[in-house]
């Protein structure tokens, strides 16, 4: 806890942000977070195991996609019942040893999660540019190694965040403006200079998930490049729709990830509500859409989530054939 003399200190706990202004109303948002909850873990586990039953799926898109999904899986199970226990019961204290664990797994994953971004957009990128050899450079091997690159470099990079906040000396509050824990939250509370948290945290970010964002930018540059030199405009609208799927998840990525930087940097003028709104939203968003969003559009993935519930319907179950015609 802070210290009445100002004086150097560690604290024991960090104490967590509810949703100022609207205390009347926190305990019923633990509704909507809940259920969102519930959608993530839904989602992302039938994303897993309709990959692994349909041997039509087992393609490098969709291993790629159940690694987003694992990812997601782990970042929200991180964050959201901390953020449900602020919420339903006000507790708000989290212990420093678990913040910086925190602290720690959301920036790594969403790192890993960009780098697996990037892995899809070689994947369209190679679909598309380089048809007959798709198959032979992403053989099953090579997803592997690429996830596990990924998870490596994530890993490697992010590390020394909470070895920088160790070094750092605490004197004045404990309070963190979000629900969760993050570097540059915990950074802001010390009491001694932070430019080294400051300079290496920038050029993680940037080295990582800057350069990722350009690196899927030039793919997708390449790949329009590539479809608008296609004689047909049937082939070139073919074309464009296997990466609308993925599109959709970087969007769903990047712009609340871009959004709450520009709030950090930019936004100090803004009403708190609006950063806790836009953090939960970079927590929430892509977990719930990513499955959402290739549900859609992957008709393997329609067919047996339809499959799944006319078979337990005890009216529908024996013509669930016929449905499935209609409806696909």
């Amino acid at each position: 806890m802070p210290s009445p003399n100002n004086t150097e200190f560690r604290p024991s706990v960090f104490i967590l942000a509810g949703m100022p202004g609207l205390e009347a109303a926190q305990f019923w948002m633990t509704f909507p977070l809940c259920s969102m909850y519930i959608v993530v873990i839904v989602g992302n586990c039938a994303v897993l195991f309709i990959v692994k039953m349909e041997r039509s799926l087992h393609a490098p898109m969709y291993f790629f996609l159940c690694m987003l999904a694992a990812i997601d899986l782990m970042l929200s199970t991180c964050t959201v019942p901390r953020l449900l226990s602020v919420h339903w019961s006000d507790v708000r204290e989290i212990s420093f040893g678990a913040c910086l664990i925190q602290m720690f797994l959301i920036h790594s994953l969403s790192a890993v999660e960009s780098s697996i971004l990037l892995a899809m957009a070689l994947d369209r990128y190679l679909a598309i540019c380089l048809p007959l050899r798709h198959t032979a450079i992403l053989t099953n091997p090579v997803i592997a190694k690429i996830g596990l690159v990924a998870l490596t470099w994530g890993v490697l990079f992010f590390l020394p965040l909470p070895l920088l906040i160790l070094r750092l000396p605490f004197c004045g509050s404990n309070t963190l403006s979000h629900s969760y824990c993050l570097h540059q939250e915990v950074m802001n509370l010390a009491c001694a200079s932070t430019k080294v948290n400051v300079v290496y945290g920038l050029t993680a970010i940037l080295f990582m998930m800057g350069l990722d964002s350009l690196l899927i930018s030039f793919s997708y540059f390449m790949i329009i490049k590539a479809v608008l030199q296609l004689s047909s405009r049937k082939e070139r609208l073919q074309a464009f729709s296997t990466c609308v799927a993925h599109l959709c998840v970087v969007l769903a990525f990047y712009v609340p990830l871009i959004g709450l930087s520009v709030v950090h940097r930019f936004g100090k003028g803004l009403a708190p509500l609006v950063r806790i709104v836009m953090g939960d939203l970079y927590l929430l968003v892509p977990p719930i859409l990513n499955p959402i969003v290739y549900g859609v559009r992957t008709k393997q993935i329609r067919r047996r989530i339809l499959r799944w519930i006319l078979h337990h319907c005890p009216y529908w179950g024996a013509r669930w054939d016929v449905l499935l015609k209609d409806l696909l």
